[in-house]
Parts: structure tokens; sequence; C-alpha cells
């Protein structure tokens, strides 16, 4: 992906226009795509009126204080106005399509929640709306006014540049692609920031979304069992599995994002931890084997940050991280599609609506939802015990697929609303076929008597609840307990979800009712444990739980090689800690063990050619990084060699043999032009 057409501050020394940065990359055999942000970008040009002769600075995101929110120097959040969209337009996307580029991502559409008072914001509502801009901290429904204005500008600048781009490839007899790399749902909502996300699938011109989940999203605190802290695997779980859950029912691509640093300066320790934790966390999703790899190279190989928490010395990324992150990368060349899941009880699923980033900001009537605790309270409790919880789109209820393997939903209505009445049918259809509802809520955040479709329009409902309830012959404010709807059954329970993690203990109710109803609907029961495991092809990935009473850690037999360690150990036994993760080959499971192949490499590997008893093969991968490679072999090598891309013989090789896996072990430099090795036996 070429950044940008003016690149990014990183590139600007570099003086290269951008079709000559998209040859640089053709000429060493990459296929080129573009990607530049939507809601910012070096756009300079149009905000100091070098585009059209006028300035457009006044087009930023605004607070409430007048300041405007930058995302650089001269580069505001925009309200993306009419005049900004056909100058993205006509100065990026057709300049791009014009090089070649065949695949264009425009990423992170986010309009701030806290903004909202610029005058070009102001205008927006006035053409949206009909009437003149109300301050949205005045009231909760000036808020949510506010917000569905913010996601719906976003939605119509996306659809209306990638419809765009996909008719002026057309006219050039291409066919170009386009995606939306976004944060998920549940960082949005906790960051406090509005963007289109569900609703973007229902496009056709669409092709897809990059789920941006990283330790800088899933590294923000949450609380569960009264305390706040950091739960990077379980928030990316979460993350990930929200996007996945948003796309499966519509068929759109989805690509996985993992980033081994963050934007924010940390150690390399913190990185290499977290990195195992979001990797680790969007390997359990099997259905999805697309990722996006290393963004930013320049910053994971050139940047400089603290080689430990209490130290102040800074150092490029340490070689057996570089070593380790290539080995991860290069395993995702390999990862198969699975119909496996993951262990565990499955069918318990939490509801969730694009309108939870609508009531982020402000806080009315000192209503508090602290650190998105409505949506954790349902998720954590069932999350920490070993239950691969899933997350469901109320956008998404139309399509049989999203609530087919669900027994038990999870619901509430105090952090989000439903947009439309079309949701709640399918939801009571689900019910009345056996499905069990848990609804929690005391339905007295500020934000339940908006004037929306609930009571306008000839509907008189207090709260959108007592929509959904009547379509189950369940009266209104009905109070908390067990109410029967056809074949299914729904429990209310009269508490903000935020109650079952703001305290310690607090989930026990839920936790019960949960048990229960699971066990109307499957015989084996709801089965507690610490851990989450998936076999993927000869992949063994694991993530072992904590805070919780059971501390077990929990052991993978052997033979494994442990991809985690840039020393790429063969282990009889791994055994995996709480609060760690592990990602392993299982040599019990190689495909075709017979035949000679690299299992495991800090490169990328081309060009294999077995013939009588020799294997040989190129592998490329960044300079300055270490490779190595763990091979499996008919017998133990008689003798080999490695030879640099000049064609000079490389002395400085180590290697060792294992007998027990038949594996060979390599470790040399790294060249991106190819090494080339070979193995006689």
């Amino acid at each position: 992906m070429v950044y940008g057409v003016g690149g990014n501050p990183s590139d600007k020394h570099k003086g290269k226009s951008f079709e000559e940065r998209v040859q640089s990359w053709r000429e060493r055999g990459y296929s080129t795509h573009f990607m530049t942000g939507i809601a910012w970008g070096e756009y300079q040009d149009y905000f100091t009126g070098q585009w059209d002769g006028k300035w457009h600075l006044d087009e930023g995101q605004v607070e409430r204080s007048g300041d405007t929110i930058w995302h650089g120097h001269l580069v505001p959040y925009i309200v993306p106005t009419a005049n900004y969209l056909k100058y993205l337009k006509e100065k990026h996307v057709k300049r791009v399509i014009d090089a070649g580029i065949d695949a264009i991502y425009l990423e992170e559409p986010e309009f701030w929640a806290r903004a909202g008072y610029s005058g070009a914001f102001k205008r927006e509502w006035q053409a949206y709306y009909g009437f003149p801009w109300r301050p949205q901290h005045e009231s909760p429904e000036n808020t949510y006014l506010s917000n569905k204005l913010k996601y719906q500008l976003y939605y119509n600048a996306l659809k209306d540049v990638f419809t765009y781009a996909k008719e002026y490839g057309k006219s050039k007899g291409m066919n170009v692609r386009c995606y939306v790399p976004t944060h998920s749902l549940v960082n949005y909502s906790q960051w406090q920031i509005v963007s289109p996300e569900a609703s973007l699938a229902s496009l056709d011109c669409v092709d897809g979304y990059i789920a941006q989940v990283w330790t800088g999203t899933s590294r923000e605190p949450n609380y569960f069992n009264g305390t706040a802290k950091e739960r990077v695997f379980e928030t990316a779980f979460l993350e990930y599995g929200s996007m996945e859950s948003m796309t499966a029912p519509t068929g759109r691509k989805m690509f996985f994002l993992t980033d081994p640093i963050e934007d924010w300066p940390r150690d390399w320790v913190d990185y290499k931890k977290n990195y195992e934790a979001t990797f680790t966390a969007q390997l359990l999703y099997p259905k999805i084997a697309d990722y996006e790899v290393m963004p930013w190279p320049d910053r994971i190989y050139e940047g400089l940050y603290r080689v430990s928490k209490d130290s102040d010395v800074k150092a490029p990324i340490p070689r057996h991280y570089s070593t380790q992150m290539q080995v991860m990368i290069n395993t995702l060349n390999h990862m198969p599609l699975s119909e496996n899941t993951v262990s565990g009880s499955h069918g318990i699923s939490v509801l969730m609506a694009n309108s939870l980033m609508f009531q982020r900001f402000p806080t009315h009537d000192s209503y508090e939802d602290p650190q998105l605790a409505n949506f954790y309270g349902q998720a954590l409790p069932f999350l920490k015990r070993g239950i691969p919880v899933k997350t469901v789109h109320l956008e998404n209820v139309s399509y049989k697929e999203t609530l087919k393997d669900t027994k038990v939903l999870l619901m509430t209505y105090s952090n989000m609303k439903p947009l439309s009445a079309e949701g709640h049918q399918y939801i009571a259809k689900w019910v009345k076929a056996g499905g069990a509802l848990v609804y929690s809520g005391r339905d007295e955040d500020p934000y339940q008597t908006v004037t929306e479709w609930w009571n306008t329009n000839g509907n008189h409902y207090a709260r959108p609840l007592d929509h959904l309830l009547e379509k189950m012959g369940i009266p209104a404010g009905a109070a908390g307990g067990e109410y029967t709807y056809g074949k299914g059954t729904v429990y209310i329970l009269r508490n903000d979800p935020k109650e079952y993690v703001l305290k310690a203990g607090g989930d026990q109710q839920l936790i019960q009712v949960v048990k229960d109803l699971y066990g109307r609907k499957s015989t084996e029961g709801l089965v507690f444990k610490n851990h989450l495991y998936l076999e993927r092809g000869p992949y063994d990935i694991v993530a072992v739980l904590d805070e919780m009473e059971d501390a077990q850690p929990f052991t993978v037999a052997g033979p494994v090689i442990d991809l985690y360690d840039p020393t790429l150990p063969v282990l009889t036994e791994k055994v995996i800690q709480p609060g760690r993760q592990a990602l392993l080959y299982q040599l019990k499971r190689v495909s075709d063990p017979a035949k000679p192949q690299v299992l495991a490499s800090a490169s990328r590997i081309y060009d294999e050619q077995v013939s009588g008893n020799s294997y040989a093969f190129v592998c490329k991968s960044p300079l300055n990084t270490t490779n190595v490679m763990r091979v499996l072999l008919p017998a133990a090598p008689r003798q080999f060699s490695v030879t640099d891309p000049t064609g000079n013989p490389v002395s400085d090789v180590k290697t060792s043999w294992d007998d027990s896996s038949h594996t060979y072990f390599f470790q040399f430099e790294n060249h991106p032009d190819g090494m080339h090795v070979k193995v006689d036996w």
C-alpha cells in the first residue's frame, strides 16, 4: 500500500513523486494499492487555498471551545463537505487510478463526538435536518441528532468518493476495488468517535474492510470485577469479533490488521508482549485468513523506542523481536481458513448497534458509562470464563445467518438505541423459534426519551424496549424476571450491565441466569474454563486467561515448534501461563510429512526445488534482520550451502539438527534480493 499522493511526513525527504514511489515497489515485484485518510491527510493544498483559491481551514472539526481538532500541521479533522470531496476525487483518486492503481483504501472515517461546532457543520445540519443547528451539549436529543449527522456525513462521503472511483476506473477499463480501513465499533465507541461502521456494508461500492485493531486500540482500559486496567488480549478478541460479525452475513471482504508497535511511544518489551496478545486474538477467528502486516514499516525498522519500561535508552528494534515478528508474519502466508471452532461453549452473543457511538459524549443528567462498561459488562464475565463470546450487530439481524448459532442473546438499550423498528421483528421471531434473550437495563439513561421512531408518527412507547416487548406479548415496563414467548424465553434483569463489572463480584446474577438458560438449550451446559484453544491446519493457537480463580497453566503436548520464540525450539510440550498466549506449529499435523519443506521462517520462501536427495530454495526478508528457519528433511543433512544474491558463499551460518522432529535449524543474515539455500542428505 502506497500511502498518500503526497506521501506521509516520513516520505518527504525522499523527494519522489507518487508515480515514482509506486514504480519503486512494482520493480521489486509487488502489486501496489493506495491508501489515504478520508477524515484527515496531507491535504494542505486544499486548506491553504492552493487548489481553488480559497482557504478551507474553517472546514475542520471544532469543539465547543472553538478549537479545531488537529491531526497534524495544517491538517484538521475534516467535516466532509461536497467541495472537499470534489478535491479528493479530482486531486487524489483520479491520479492514483491514472497510475494504474486498482485498489483504493480510504481509512478512518472519523468524526469526534466532542466536535460539531464549526460553521461547516452548522451548514450541513441545516441542509440535512431542515432546521437551524442546535448545540449538542444542551440536551441528549441535540447530542443524538449531532451524532446521527456525523455518522451520515461519512457514510455519504465514502459512497460519493468510492462511486466516483469505480466509475472512473470503469471508463479506463479497470475494476477498481474500494475498502474502508476502520477501527472497530468497540474502539470508536470507547474513544468517543462517530463513524459509519456496519452501514457501509450495504453499499455496492464498498468491497470490504480492514479491521484496524492493534495494541493502541486494545490497551484501552476497561472494567472487570471492580478493576479498571488494560486487558489487551480480551479487548482485541472482542474488537476483531465485532469486525468479523459486522461483515460475515454480508459477504464483504475482511482483512485483519495487527501491528508490532503502536502510535504511542512505549518500550520494546511492552510492544512484544502486546503484539503476541493481539496477534493471537486475530488468529482465533478461523473464517478470516487475510491480513494487513507491518503498517508503517519505516517506524518499525527505523524507529527508536525505549529498551525497557524503566530505561531512558532508546534503540532500534531488537534483533530477537524483528526475527520473531518476521516469523509470525510469514506464518500468515500459510494460515488456512478452517471449519474448526475455538474451544468452549458456543452460542453466547452480545448485541451491538452503531448507535453505541452516539451516547458517549457529552454526559447528560449525570449518567455515566465508564470505559464503555455497559458493553464490557455483558461480554467480559463470559470471555474471562473461557466462553468464546460473540458480538452480533442489530443492523444485521435481518440476515438469517446473524442469529443462527446464538443460543443466548445478551442485550441492553442503556448504551445504544435502535435506529429503526425493523430489527425488533427479527429478534422477536428468533425468540419465538426458541431463542433465549437476556435483557439488562434500568432504561433510565437520558437518551431513552429522545425524539425517535418509538415516540413519533403514531408510536407512543416510553422507551424503545417497550416496542420489542409488545411484539413478544410482554407488558411495557415489565419488571425483572422470566417471560415466555413461543418456544423461547425472555429474562429481564433491571440492572444496567455496567453494574456487573464496576464492582467486584457484580456479575454473579447475570452468570447464573445465563447458565440456567444455556443449560436448557444444550445438553452439556455452560462450561467455564480459563483458556481458549484452536487448531488451524498445523497450528495450535492458545490464550490463557487470568484474573479468575482458575490459575492453572494450559499445556499443549508436543512435539511443537514455538513460533513466539525467535530460536524456533522444538518442545516436547508447551506450558502457557495465565495472561499469556502461544502460537505453535504442531509437528504431528504436518501436511505431507515425507516432503522436504520450510515449516517456519523469518523470511518468505520462493523457488523451491526438490531433486533426488537435495532441497533448494530462495528466502527474502529485509536488510539488517536475522533469519531463522526450521526445515523438515527426510534424513539428517549431509551438507548445506547458503549463498548471497551475488553468488558468494555465506560463512556465518548457524545450524543444528533435531533428530526427534527431523528438522534442521538455520540462522543467518537476511537480504531482500534473496539468499539461496541448498541442503543435501
